[in-house]
């Protein structure tokens, strides 16, 4: 019988159907990732694509000893089709299993750790979406990606443990286009979908418009005071994250926040970094079955707290695992907001920079932080708290840990969700929250 693939009790038979099997002085673990979406493409304002995916992954992992072997199979919702598949994939893993190297590296849980997260929200149906775009973006030429519905992420194994993480969330991202390279772009994601909040964003966006039609201002190279609202600071600490808190990278000394972990350097004193997993949508626990801490603190007050590390780094450095995944990457990054209010940042900021999103990021020098990228989408020229002309697109190339040391000048009071809208083989849980941040100084090249 074909079943939900997000179904909890579907997914709970498909697992004691399985791993009831385990051989004799195995272990046995089933990871599953699931979803069930609506996915909607906009174009001018109208729909261009609409289609429903619904699919599921299950990793079968098979550990003895130091040893481990796994498979990942697509699931169909089929209970005995499915069970039969894993049951005869177990077989096989369990046969090559004795001729496989040891790992030295190998960690699996010790202790049984038991989760559950059901958390269904308000999300739109795919008429909900069209109806908003058809009343709200008449006359304006709308682009946008449209992600919605439940997401699952499980875990059982044959000790008995079992986690179950389920949550509804939808992300749209849209822009508003001009002309030429000229738009203006924003993302509404959440687990609770209100036509008139994104009506209000839209409003806000499209205010824009006009000052992009207005002459580009030109800059020279060099120094200038910028305000990076929340779009823009989640491209600088997803740089960030490309390794800068990973226990491995720092413990081999090719982290870019190596200097922070030194104490050679500090960012400012307001600058709070989490791990926030218990106030995000990821889930509580990895693919092998080591359950994450609500919060992980990385830097507090501008230093350097903790790393993420994963089951092997743990191993490998004999620490404990705090629930990072192998790639030790953030997975719900949120710097604390501030204290300078939304509504007083032109004025706050004067005379410089507004960038609204930036692009093309990578390190110039990895070892000292350098991040190098181009401004992108509604980035402006602001004379004394006035927008008053769109920027020439410009490339930068500074020290972060400068910039949101020395350099900063405020937080603003609300942080912003910017949920990973990737959907390459399937729909992510990632997340950075951030506030915006005005700095002085902010390095243009060329």
């Amino acid at each position: 019988m074909t079943m939900n693939l997000t179904d909890r009790h579907h997914i709970n038979a498909l697992s004691d159907a399985v791993l009831n099997g385990t051989p004799s002085g195995v272990h046995c673990s089933l990871h599953i990732a699931a979803e069930d979406s609506t996915f909607i493409r906009f174009n001018h304002a109208k729909v261009r694509q609409a289609t429903q995916v619904s699919q599921a992954y299950a990793t079968l992992t098979l550990t003895q000893g130091m040893r481990c072997a796994e498979s990942t199979l697509s699931l169909t919702g089929d209970l005995r089709g499915d069970t039969a598949r894993l049951v005869a994939a177990q077989a096989e893993l369990s046969h090559d299993l004795p001729f496989l190297p040891e790992d030295p590296y190998l960690l699996r849980p010790d202790v049984i750790a038991n989760t559950t997260r059901d958390e269904p929200g308000t999300l739109p149906g795919a008429s909900a979406v069209i109806d908003a775009v058809a009343t709200h973006a008449q006359g304006l030429d709308l682009v946008g990606f449209m992600a919605s519905g439940p997401l699952v992420r499980a875990h059982a194994d044959s000790r008995g443990q079992r986690n179950w993480h389920r949550v509804d969330t939808f992300s749209f991202d849209w822009c508003l286009y001009h002309a030429t390279d000229k738009a203006v772009k924003a993302l509404h994601a959440g687990q609770h979908w209100s036509s008139d909040a994104w009506a209000r964003q839209l409003q806000q966006g499209a205010t824009q418009l006009p000052l992009l039609g207005l002459p580009p201002k030109t800059l020279q190279p060099g120094r200038y005071r910028a305000y990076f609202a929340p779009s823009a600071v989640s491209d600088l600490l997803g740089t960030l994250a490309w390794g800068g808190f990973s226990q491995k990278e720092q413990a081999v000394g090719t982290s870019p926040l190596m200097r922070l972990v030194r104490g050679e350097a500090a960012l400012h004193a307001s600058v709070q970094l989490t791990e926030d997993t218990g106030r995000s949508i990821a889930p509580a626990f990895t693919p092998e079955g080591f359950t994450a801490p609500g919060q992980v603190p990385l830097v507090i007050n501008g230093r350097h707290a903790h790393s993420l590390c994963s089951p092997r780094s743990a191993r490998e450095f004999g620490l404990p695992t705090n629930g990072a995944l192998a790639g030790e990457n953030p997975q719900a990054l949120s710097l604390a907001a501030g204290t300078l209010p939304e509504a007083e940042v032109l004025q706050a900021l004067g005379t410089g920079l507004y960038i609204s999103n930036l692009h093309y990021l990578n390190y110039s020098d990895r070892q000292h932080c350098r991040v190098t990228g181009m401004t992108r989408f509604a980035c402006f020229w602001v004379e004394n708290g006035e927008l008053v002309a769109p920027l020439q697109v410009m490339r930068f190339d500074d020290d972060l840990l400068d910039l949101l040391g020395p350099r900063l000048i405020a937080l603003t009071d609300r942080a912003e969700l910017h949920q990973d809208t990737g959907t390459y083989g399937q729909r992510q849980l990632a997340s950075i929250t951030t506030p915006g941040v005005l700095v002085d100084g902010f390095q243009l090249t060329l």
